[in-house]
C-alpha cells in the first residue's frame, strides 16, 4: 500500500473519501496530545511526526432547511396543514471558518466521526407530503429541510517541538444527511 502524498504544510494530498484506518489512529492518537500556545521554543523533541488534521469538536442534530421557493409555509390560526414538495432542489452543506479545500476536510471528518449519512449535497425530489392539524388559536410552520447535524470543527497541528497540538484555525457547519422531511413548530402569531 501506497504512503499518501503530504505537501510541504503537513496536508494529506491522498483522494479525499474515506481516511485510511492508520490516518485515523494516528489522528486518534495525536488529538490526545495537549494543546501548546504558539511560540514554543523548548529544547525538548517528542518523536510525534509533523501532521495537520481535522477534529470534530461538538456535535448535535439539527435540522438543515431547503432554501427554494415552496418548501416554508405558514397557516392558521387553528385548522389543518397539508403541503407537499412541488419542486426539487439541493440541500447543501454550510461550512464557515475555512476556505473551499478544508469544507471537504470537514465534511469526510464528520462522516466518519459523526454520521456516514452525511454528505455535502443532498437531493430533494418532488412529492413528500406531509398533513397536521394546528393548535385551536396557534399558527403552523413547516419547514422542509434534511435532518443532518451542527458541529464545530478545528484544525490542528503537532507543535514545534512535537509534544503537544496547536490549534490552526476553527469554525463550525450545518452538515445535511440523505434524511429528509418536515420540521413543524407553532407560534401564538
Amino acid at each position: 500500500m501506497a504512503t499518501p502524498a503530504i505537501a510541504d504544510d503537513g496536508t494529506d494530498l491522498s483522494p479525499v473519501g474515506t481516511p485510511a484506518a492508520e490516518t485515523i489512529a494516528l489522528e486518534n492518537t495525536l488529538a490526545e496530545l495537549p494543546e501548546t500556545e504558539g511560540g514554543d521554543f523548548t529544547v525538548t523533541r517528542c518523536d510525534n511526526p509533523y501532521k495537520q488534521w481535522y477534529e470534530i469538536t461538538s456535535k448535535k442534530a439539527y435540522h438543515v432547511p431547503s432554501l427554494w421557493n415552496g418548501t416554508k409555509f405558514k397557516d392558521g390560526p387553528g385548522g389543518t396543514m397539508v403541503v407537499k414538495v412541488e419542486k426539487a432542489g439541493k440541500i447543501s452543506a454550510e461550512v464557515s471558518g475555512g476556505v473551499e479545500a478544508e469544507a471537504g476536510a470537514v465534511i469526510a471528518k464528520a462522516k466518519v466521526k459523526v454520521d456516514a449519512k452525511i454528505g455535502a449535497e443532498i437531493s430533494v425530489s418532488v412529492g413528500h407530503e406531509y398533513r397536521r392539524d394546528i393548535a385551536r388559536g396557534k399558527y403552523g410552520h413547516l419547514q422542509y429541510g434534511s435532518w443532518g447535524y451542527q458541529v464545530t470543527w478545528a484544525k490542528y497541528a503537532t507543535s514545534t517541538d512535537r509534544c503537544g497540538k496547536t490549534k490552526l484555525k476553527s469554525g463550525s457547519a450545518k452538515l445535511p444527511t440523505n434524511e429528509t422531511g418536515w420540521r413543524y413548530w407553532e407560534t401564538s402569531s
